[in-house]
């Protein structure tokens, strides 16, 4: 019987050899991808600090004993339910206008679409006072547009509620029409082109099927722009003002109180800090699913 030549391995080798170094190398190779770097690990968690402890400090110093007696203020209250009102208004202009935008930019092909696509963006990376003043030019008393509402209609926007939902549509409606049009872009077109060669109309194949196939992107989209919406100071403050019963949301009744009241700043923060972890929990499919 010959023996294995040198240069060949034998069946044996080949069975037990074999495998048993591709275990040891991806047990390695396991090994080295779950081994963190201290040069990483520090840094992210110096991130993760950062971002937290500021709220564990709003929970540490909130006045727990007094805080019914300061949420069930007049004042609170009126602003409480003035951003609730608002902001919920803002959504649905937002869905009523966001979502034919963001179709538009996802299934139609036009020049300059990707400089519409800037434009459309451009209040997440805007100041919202620059956003503020910019609807006081446009839908001011003396505004491009606003002084023919004014002299035609007789409607002055600023400083009134409806100033306020459009200050936060403006600055909410971004975010609506980016996620819609992410989950435009991930659906199936052929479901449409079925529905179109079938005798349907592009308006009615929206309706019936693309609609219900983006459903769960516009309600995220939705949420998102709620929460932007609720928590919205700077364009608010400056197009619509901070009068307490017509124009003072929220955020503004925060930073009124922190001048007077620190405690009770700090009972409406936590009010606002409670809504963004509900919304946070309802996006959890979204946001927290493990990958």
């Amino acid at each position: 019987m010959t023996s294995p030549s040198p240069g060949k391995a034998s069946a044996a080798d080949t069975v037990t050899g074999g495998p048993r170094r591709r275990r040891v190398g991806t047990r390695r190779r396991g090994k080295a991808a779950g081994t963190v770097p201290l040069a990483l690990l520090l840094p992210a968690l110096v991130a993760l600090a950062f971002l937290v402890v500021p709220l564990i400090a709003l929970l540490i110093r909130a006045p727990w004993q007094s805080m019914p007696e300061l949420l069930s203020s007049t004042e609170v209250w009126q602003a409480l339910r003035l951003s609730l009102l608002c902001a919920t208004l803002a959504t649905l202009i937002c869905l009523l206008f966001g979502v034919p935008l963001a179709w538009l930019l996802a299934r139609v092909d036009f020049p300059g679409r990707g400089f519409v696509r800037a434009l459309v963006t451009l209040p997440l990376v805007l100041p919202p006072v620059v956003g503020g003043v910019a609807l006081l030019m446009a839908l001011g008393r003396n505004g491009v547009v606003g002084r023919h509402l004014d002299a035609w209609f007789g409607v002055t926007l600023p400083f009134t509620t409806t100033g306020v939902v459009i200050a936060e549509a403006f600055v909410a409606m971004p975010f609506l029409v980016i996620s819609v049009e992410g989950t435009l872009r991930a659906a199936d077109q052929r479901y449409e082109e079925a529905a179109t060669t079938l005798g349907a109309s592009r308006f009615t194949a929206f309706r019936r099927v693309t609609l219900p196939l983006i459903a769960p992107g516009v309600a995220a989209g939705a949420v998102l722009a709620w929460a932007r919406a609720l928590g919205e100071f700077g364009a608010t403050i400056t197009f619509a003002g901070n009068f307490p019963g017509r124009t003072q949301t929220m955020p503004l009744a925060v930073y009124l109180a922190l001048q007077s009241d620190p405690e009770a700043a700090i009972a409406l923060s936590l009010v606002l800090l409670a809504v963004s972890i509900a919304v946070l929990a309802g996006l959890r499919d979204r946001w927290m699913a493990p990958s």
